[in-house]
């Protein structure tokens, strides 16, 4: 960085009358990144897989899905992020088998999970096979039965009468709401969330319900965990200043709500052009926005990806990796998971040869291989290619002239051909699904069916 120095008087006076201050010394006007710490180099093109243990296989355990940790790494996935693994409250608890987010000891392995030694082996494996392994973290409430409500209730919220309570405006009846301004409950939570960095080799953690959680604790345990390992951090919320000291990537659930949108209305592309808009114009370009077609909330309690979607489903799932984004893959997503998996109860996935196990094996290879679909400000901006469909068509590239991907997703129940304008597009590329070439100038144009899409990676 070029040091700043006083500048003559004669060179301060002329700046003063055409309106400019002279720079003060020691003060840069370099623009800063806005993440205060340094995302860990393996999460810079990765893709999530989320992992429901007790579903994932017939045994439920951990030694039956390590089985399939091959088949993820074939698959290209880099991230594992297991739903929370400790054991289970059994006061005021739902179902059978209760809420894995209904945290009995935060230092222990759930027994229907299987061992601690176990879940050490499954670790190692993923690490083997070069996988990381997150964990679900539940730091804003516990059981009703967890020994800390005996132990230690100034830690827990209660009411005006003096009772203990759930988070407050939910129907969360089975946990006990934590109360952050106590400082030794801060202290065993980070040290918990370090023991399993410590103990076991984990690789960092999805927050439930991170904004729950006053922001400073997570900056706090953020530091504490990085000084042990680079870890990656995940916040189940959607608010900006969480990407400062705490948190790698967080839900982009406007995301979510725009392609389901459209979808469901037919309305075009107009709600996911304003959420891209949205994102580059308020959001730094260090944060990880996880994108989703699916996850376990979506999937048990508003139902299945493929019929939420409809026709859409496909498109949704491209441009979940073509787009800016970190994308995550729901287990079963690549069997064609075509039921809701009960929350509260024991209900597998029925693992088959998928429709779009090939096409989620094609998207990662694809994000991994193009720098410009990596993540945050590891990747390219998204750069609008103005078209003659623009109410139902989004077209964009990214990356550098020699190295752009060129993407034209039709988000409409309408079929177009599709013509361009300006030239941010043009060269010479293949279809990155097919291998075909193609050639893009100013009288190019290319057929979209309803909820069609293209994308194109640029050749020599």
């Amino acid at each position: 960085m070029m040091q700043l120095r006083t500048l003559p008087l004669a060179l301060a006076s002329s700046l003063a009358l055409i309106g400019c201050e002279a720079p003060r010394p020691g003060v840069s006007y370099e623009p800063q990144s806005y993440a205060e710490f340094e995302n860990a180099e393996w999460t810079r093109d990765a893709v999530i897989y989320q992992m429901n243990a007790r579903q994932f296989t017939a045994e439920g355990t951990f030694a039956a899905a390590q089985k399939h940790l091959p088949r993820l790494a074939e698959m290209g996935v880099d991230v594992v992020w297991l739903m929370p693994i400790h054991p289970i409250g059994e006061e005021k608890r739902k179902g059978t088998m209760g809420s894995p987010y209904s945290v009995l000891d935060y230092r222990a392995v759930n027994p229907d999970l299987g061992t601690e030694e176990e879940f050490r082996a499954f670790v190692d494996a993923a690490h083997e096979l070069g996988l990381k392994v997150i964990l679900d973290w539940v730091a804003n409430h516990s059981a009703w039965d967890s020994p800390l409500v005996t132990d230690h209730p100034e830690w827990y919220s209660h009411t005006p009468e003096g009772d203990m309570m759930p988070p407050e405006g939910t129907d969360w009846s089975d946990v006990a709401d934590f109360d952050y301004s106590n400082a030794e409950l801060r202290e065993y939570m980070t040290g918990s969330l370090t023991y399993w960095v410590r103990e076991f080799d984990v690789d960092g953690y999805r927050a439930d319900v991170a904004g729950y959680v006053p922001l400073d604790f997570w900056e706090t345990a953020r530091g504490e965990l990085n000084a042990i390992k680079p870890v990656f951090m995940l916040a189940e919320w959607e608010t900006r200043d969480l990407h400062r000291r705490a948190f790698d990537a967080t839900y982009a659930w406007d995301w979510k709500e725009a392609m389901q949108k459209l979808a469901a209305d037919g309305s075009g592309a107009g709600a996911m052009r304003g959420y891209y808009t949205g994102q580059s114009v308020t959001w730094p370009s260090d944060a990880y926005r996880m994108v989703y077609t699916d996850n376990h909330d979506q999937n048990s309690w508003d139902g299945v990806a493929s019929d939420i979607y409809g026709p859409a489903y496909e498109a949704a799932i491209a441009l979940s990796f073509v787009g800016p984004g970190i994308p995550l893959v729901y287990n079963g997503q690549e069997a064609d998971l075509d039921k809701q998996l009960a929350f509260f109860e024991k209900d597998e996935i029925e693992w088959k040869e998928g429709q779009y196990d090939g096409l989620f094996r094609q998207l990662i290879a694809l994000k991994t291989s193009e720098k410009a679909l990596w993540n945050g400000r590891y990747g390219a901006p998204l750069v609008d290619v103005p078209n003659s469909a623009s109410d139902d068509v989004l077209s964009f590239v990214r990356g550098e002239v020699g190295e752009r991907i060129f993407a034209v997703f039709n988000l409409s129940p309408r079929q177009h051909g599709v013509a361009f304008e300006l030239a941010r597009h043009h060269g010479n590329y293949t279809d990155a699904l097919s291998n075909d070439p193609a050639q893009f100038s100013d009288d190019t144009s290319i057929p979209l069916a309803p909820w069609g899409y293209r994308i194109f990676r640029e050749t020599e």
